[in-house]
């Protein structure tokens, strides 16, 4: 364990992540209560992860509601947002997640046609 000294957490994950095989995403949806919005962000987003990311992805909803401290230390402004923290870069998506496609594309599950 003396090999994780001074490690950041982002280089624990990545470390803890590379045995795994595969690229693996880590993932975190804001939400704002249980609202119409906040669960066709959750569904949507479910979906697309069993879809494209089998096995290969760890989600977390996070109600701002019940955790408001967490939207500052995310720099979280709009809900639902989508934070991807990995693999790198990092990368946020604002809405209901319908637009599927986009959220493919910026996920690099599939290139830009």
């Amino acid at each position: 364990m003396k090999q994780m000294r001074g490690r950041t957490d982002k280089e624990k994950i990545e470390k803890a992540l590379e045995g795994q095989g595969g690229r693996n995403y880590v993932l975190r949806l804001y939400v704002a209560g249980m609202t119409p919005k906040s669960t066709l962000a959750i569904t949507n987003i479910k979906k697309i992860c069993e879809e494209h990311l089998e096995g290969r992805y760890s989600l977390e909803v996070i109600d701002l509601y019940k955790r408001p401290s967490l939207a500052d230390g995310e720099q979280i402004i709009a809900a639902p947002t989508l934070l991807k923290k990995l693999p790198l870069p990092l990368r946020r998506f604002i809405g209901d997640m319908s637009d599927t496609e986009k959220i493919i594309v910026g996920l690099d599950l599939r290139s830009k046609k």
